[in-house]
């Protein structure tokens, strides 16, 4: 049954096409980049169905402007840091989409060498630290980053994304507490989806409007259209540069829709079919593409090409995956057991 109230239903774009000028090269990077992240996640999908990729699967259609947009904020010094639905921030932050498909695999070429599957990306040339299971449990981590970065003097910002779920953890004020008090850079970003697994919002949550819990904590913070890939982008080039000049934490809350289930395995019995319909119509893919075409920045020969490439990037990451090598056997204690000292 869906959740009552206005969190069911999609708001209105947050700026009016033509507001915000972009550049073509750029406007096409952000198309291509949201793109990747739908055709890799519907063959994610088709592939698990397949039985080729086994054990949880949380996909990110519907999302994607949400992990594109923000990405354009951060330097590759930057840390990621991020959830179990983390396929669109580790395609974002440029990690190799066979590297990625090797991973939900199980092979050695994974970028987690097979060990974490679809939940678990993690990447340390990229510092992309996770893929974090456990609901708020990235939080502490992104802090603790944050923490370092301050203590040794690097200028960095550490994103940590999270869901609405985690806002009802302990994790989330105990975090956003300590970057306040010590004035750390974290830039605490919530991918507001409406359900926390299965439960709405409101079922959940006292004060549905999240942004305000930051308020609590003297921790500045927005929300923004999630479907809106350039109000996306606006916002967080804004707070980073914030968190940057040393004023300490910011949060958006990024107001989006999973146009999935919550996992492969689940039944989706909490929410009314005509209510993903509507969200669908605010598909952040399609908004986007006709933003474009109203602007004369994007014509069919564009999205031509641009779903070609993406297509042999998806079925480079397939056959990566498919001829990927598994562990050998003798290395399956290898980083489990720390080797007895002489």
């Amino acid at each position: 049954m869906a959740g009552a109230g206005s969190a069911a239903s999609p708001p209105p774009a947050s700026l009016p096409p033509g507001s915000i000028p972009v550049v073509r090269e750029h406007a096409l990077g952000l198309l291509h980049q949201m793109l990747l992240i739908r055709r890799f996640e519907e063959k994610s999908a088709e592939l698990y169905t397949l039985g080729k990729i086994r054990g949880f699967l949380h996909l990110y259609i519907g999302e994607e402007a949400v992990a594109v947009g923000a990405m354009q904020a951060l330097t590759q010094d930057d840390g990621i840091v991020a959830t179990y639905r983390e396929h669109g921030q580790a395609l974002a932050r440029g990690i190799p989409a066979g590297a990625l498909m090797a991973e939900m695999y199980g092979k050695a070429n994974g970028c987690s060498r097979g060990r974490g599957g679809s939940m678990h990306f993690f990447d340390v040339a990229r510092r992309f630290y996770g893929g974090h299971a456990i609901v708020g449990g990235g939080l502490p981590v992104a802090v603790g980053l944050a923490l370092a970065d301050r203590m040794q003097g690097r200028a960095r910002v550490t994103a940590c994304f999270f869901g609405d779920g985690a806002v009802a953890e302990g994790e989330f004020h105990e975090s956003l507490n300590l970057a306040a008090l010590w004035k750390l850079p974290v830039l605490f970003l919530c991918e507001n989806n409406l359900y926390a697994m299965g439960t709405a919002l409101e079922r959940h949550q006292a004060q549905p409007d999240l942004r305000i819990k930051a308020q609590g904590y003297a921790v500045p913070s927005e929300a923004v259209d999630g479907m809106d890939v350039l109000a996306v982008e606006e916002a967080t080039c804004r707070a980073a540069a914030s968190v940057r000049r040393g004023d300490g934490p910011f949060l958006l809350e990024l107001r989006t829709y999973r146009f999935r289930a919550h996992s492969m395995s689940d039944p989706e019995l909490y929410r009314a079919k005509e209510e993903v319909e509507q969200w669908k119509g605010r598909d952040p893919i399609g908004l986007f593409v006709g933003r474009l075409r109203s602007w004369e920045l994007l014509d069919d020969a564009d999205v031509a090409a641009i779903e070609a490439r993406v297509a042999g990037q998806v079925d480079e990451a397939v056959r990566l995956a498919e001829t990927g090598p598994w562990e050998p056997l003798e290395d399956l204690t290898r980083d489990v057991y720390t080797p007895a000292q002489p």
